[in-house]
Order: C-alpha cells, then sequence, then structure tokens
C-alpha cells in the first residue's frame, strides 16, 4: 500500500471512528430523553386520572368517573388506560384491548398503601406501549395506563438515518481532504525518490533537488541537497587526490626505473658508483614507502576511527619531541604550559611529529635547535631555516602543494595537509609565518577543553 493511500485511509478511519462515537452518543443521549418522556406523561397521566375521590369499591358509577377522567388526558389517542380491582381482576378499559396484567401488577392491585408503582414495555395489538400500574391502595385496584412507544420509534428511526446519511457525508468530506493531503505531502516526497533514483542510476551528484519550507519535507529536501553537497565535494577531493597521487608516485618511480636499467645495462660499475646508485635506490624507495602510507591515511582517514578524548598537550609534544631526537640526533626544545583540549591523541602526535620533521628537514645548519611551543592551545614550531616565501604561504596547507625551495628536497607534499586535516577535525585552526631572527614558525590552535569537576575534597583544576 503507498504512503499516500495510507493517508486516506488513516484519515477516513479516524473521521468514521469519531463520526460513528458522536451518533452513537447522540443516539442514546436522544433515547434517554424519549423514555424520560414518556415516563414523565405516564405520571402525569395517573395523576389526572386519579385526581378526585376514589374511595369504596370500583362500581359502576366509579368506573364511569374513571371513563371520563381518561377523556381528560391530554393527547388522549396516545393513552390506553383500565382499572383493575383485587387480584387484577379487570374491572374497566378505555382501549381496544385489555393491558395485560401479571403477578407484580395484581400485587399492587393488592397492596394497602397507594401509589404504589410499576412499569413495563408491553406489546398489545401488535403495538409497543410502555405501562404504568398504580395502586389505588387499602387492596381496592389499581389504575393501568400505557403509551404507545411508536412515536419513539419514528423519532429514533429518523434520527438513526440521520445519522447515517451525516457518517456518509462525513466520510466522503473525509477522503477528499485526506486525498488532498495525501498528495501535498507525497507530491514533494515523490520528487525526492524520482531524484534519489536519477541519482542512482546516473552517478551524478549534482542534481537538484527539488523542495523548500521549513516542514519535515522542505527540511528532507534541504538534508538531501547538502548531503549531496558533501558527497560531490568528498568525489571532487578522492579525483583531485587520485591525480595529484599519480603525479607525485610518477617522479620516484622514474628514478627507480632509471636507476634499475642503470644497474641492469652496466654490470661492470665501479663499487662506488654502484655504491651511490644503491643509496639511491633505496631513498627513493623509503620516500615511496612514505607517500604511499600517507595517501592510505588521506584516502581512508584512519585516524577518524580514534574517538576523541582530553588530552594534554605537552604529553604529546614531549613525546614527539624524544622520537625526534633519537631519529635524528638533532635537539627538540618544548616550552609548554599544561594545555587540555579534545583531540585523537594518535592523530595530535602525528600532526606534531609532521610540524617537527618538516621543521628538521629544511633546517639545513643543523646546529639551531628546533623549539615547541605550547600555550594555551597553540601548538608552534620553530626552526632556524630558511624562512617562507609569503607567496607559498597560503598554500603551505595544500595536498601535494611544494615549494620552489621544497621541490629538491625529499617528501611528498601531504605533511603538512595532513595536520590541517587533523586541526579541523579537532575544531582548531592552522597558521604559517615567518620568525623573527630568521626561519619559520608553523603549528595549529585547538580550543581548550571545559574544566573537569574536581573529585569531591579535591581542588579544582583549570588549565592554563
Amino acid at each position: 500500500m503507498s504512503l499516500r493511500s495510507k493517508i486516506v485511509l488513516s484519515v477516513v478511519l479516524l473521521s468514521s471512528f469519531a463520526a460513528i462515537a458522536i451518533g452513537a452518543f447522540s443516539y442514546r443521549v436522544t433515547a434517554r430523553q424519549l423514555d424520560q418522556a414518556v415516563d414523565e406523561s405516564l405520571q402525569n397521566a395517573v395523576a389526572v386520572v386519579l385526581r378526585g375521590p376514589t374511595s369504596g369499591n370500583l362500581d359502576p358509577g366509579v368506573l364511569r368517573v374513571g371513563r371520563t377522567r381518561f377523556q381528560d388526558l391530554a393527547d388522549v389517542e396516545l393513552f390506553t388506560g383500565q382499572f383493575v380491582g383485587s387480584r387484577g381482576r379487570v374491572v374497566t378499559t378505555e382501549g381496544d384491548e385489555p393491558l395485560p396484567v401479571n403477578a407484580r401488577e395484581r400485587a399492587v392491585a393488592d397492596a394497602e398503601q397507594g401509589g404504589r408503582t410499576v412499569r413495563r414495555d408491553v406489546s398489545v395489538g401488535g403495538v409497543d406501549q410502555r405501562m404504568v400500574t398504580t395502586s389505588l391502595g387499602q387492596a381496592r385496584g389499581a389504575v393501568q395506563i400505557a403509551r404507545s412507544l411508536e412515536e419513539n420509534e419514528r423519532v429514533l428511526a429518523r434520527l438513526r438515518l440521520r445519522i447515517a446519511i451525516a457518517t456518509t457525508i462525513v466520510v466522503a468530506i473525509a477522503a477528499a481532504v485526506g486525498w488532498f493531503l495525501a498528495r501535498q505531502v507525497t507530491v514533494r516526497l515523490r520528487r525526492l525518490t524520482d531524484t534519489a533514483e536519477s541519482v542512482a542510476a546516473t552517478g551524478r551528484l549534482d542534481t537538484p533537488v527539488p523542495g523548500e519550507g521549513s516542514d519535515e519535507t522542505g527540511r528532507l529536501a534541504g538534508s538531501f541537497n547538502r548531503m549531496l553537497g558533501a558527497l560531490a565535494t568528498s568525489k571532487a577531493d578522492q579525483q583531485r587526490l587520485a591525480q595529484d597521487a599519480g603525479h607525485e608516485l610518477r617522479t620516484p618511480l622514474t628514478s627507480l626505473r632509471t636507476n634499475i636499467d642503470v644497474l641492469r645495462l652496466h654490470d661492470d660499475l665501479p663499487p662506488d658508483d654502484r655504491t651511490r646508485l644503491l643509496a639511491d635506490l633505496d631513498s627513493e624507495a623509503r620516500e615511496l614507502s612514505a607517500l604511499v602510507d600517507e595517501l592510505v591515511d588521506l584516502a581512508t582517514d584512519r585516524r577518524s576511527d580514534e574517538p576523541a578524548r582530553q588530552v594534554q598537550l605537552v604529553e604529546v609534544a614531549t613525546t614527539v619531541a624524544e622520537r625526534a631526537r633519537r631519529r635524528t640526533g638533532r635537539t627538540v626544545v618544548v616550552d609548554a604550559d599544561e594545555s587540555v583540549v579534545v583531540a585523537r591523541p594518535a592523530g595530535l602526535e602525528r600532526a606534531i611529529s609532521n610540524l617537527v620533521d618538516n621543521a628538521i628537514k629544511f633546517d639545513g645548519t643543523g646546529s639551531a635547535p628546533v623549539e615547541i611551543e605550547v600555550g594555551r592551545g597553540r601548538v608552534a614550531v620553530l626552526d632556524r631555516g630558511p624562512g617562507l616565501d609569503p607567496v607559498d604561504v597560503p598554500h603551505l596547507f595544500d595536498r601535494f602543494y611544494r615549494s620552489a625551495a621544497a621541490r629538491s628536497r625529499p617528501g611528498s607534499g601531504l605533511g603538512l595537509s595532513i595536520v590541517a586535516d587533523v586541526a579541523t577535525a579537532a575544531g582548531g585552526t592552522v597558521f604559517a609565518g615567518p620568525r623573527d631572527g630568521g626561519g619559520a614558525v608553523v603549528g595549529f590552535t585547538l580550543p581548550l577543553a571545559p574544566p573537569t569537576p574536581p573529585a569531591p575534597g579535591a581542588e579544582p583544576i583549570t588549565p592554563n
């Protein structure tokens, strides 16, 4: 069943239920009021018939008075009456057929107390009637008056017909309204579905998604547009990454093939030349391996699998500095406060390590220390290298970008782009610029983590 049919069916069912419930309630209230009106009219009729002296036995004189009293009833044609003597003997009746007398009514006729009353519904001559029997007292009999229920039945029959007609009209209107509402809702959903199917069939992520407004459907269309935009951006990034990777991989692969061809063609190379070629091959292989690792990191975004948590920057900076000292023998100095940020520890360590490796690579002197400064969420790596060309600064963090000074050095051009990815993922920014006295300052800034509530009885700790 389609969504439109479900909406129409739901509206019709709800409207039908409401109409039937209201009709049933109205019918029951009307029937009860009609019953009460019949009971009141019977009580009034009994009062009219019993008006005046009714002492003594039910002799013919009393009967004649009774007949006259029956004639005093308003709408007399609606009523049938009779007098019942002791033991339920019908003394006189005003009607074509006598009213029935059962054991309860005989007991009322023989009652010593006057005004004792019982009522029930009876059928006389095929006509449904409500009958009331009231005792005269002192075992002198009772008066019975019945009123036809045909008028009530006619009223209730007309009411049932009107309720049925009203329910049918309500259902028809509900179906029309439901269809209109369903069409308004589903027409935009159908457009979204058609667009999604078109995107799936063609693979075109620039397909515009129709839909506007602040309701759920409009918000869905907006979210769908944003999702397609994000997918298109991701696809463009992947294509650019593949193109740039192919370009960057071509250089070391060409160099590897050239050196291998030289070794294959010249078996009698002098030892020094062979050693130099093997060193070049090893260097190119290492650079190619590092490039592949960085490409895999960028393509799969493995850093995003690590959960973010609170990290103290001084600990990460100290770990990176010690590893760089062991690997390169260079002096790496850490000057840090106790800043705490929320980030992925491994990604953060990789970013700082890339900054330090970059500084060591471009500082050709090997004498000046590389400095890591950490303060209030800001991580800066300072070197005494050749510095930065202002033309290169806006592009330093782009993938595969290499300045003119860096093209003669080993590297992939991905290190600083990874730094930018890590900082952006943690809600931070990157920066680069010249250092006073020569060299460069490159780093990133992350928002400080909110202070952790202290344990009971402990002193609160706030990041500097």
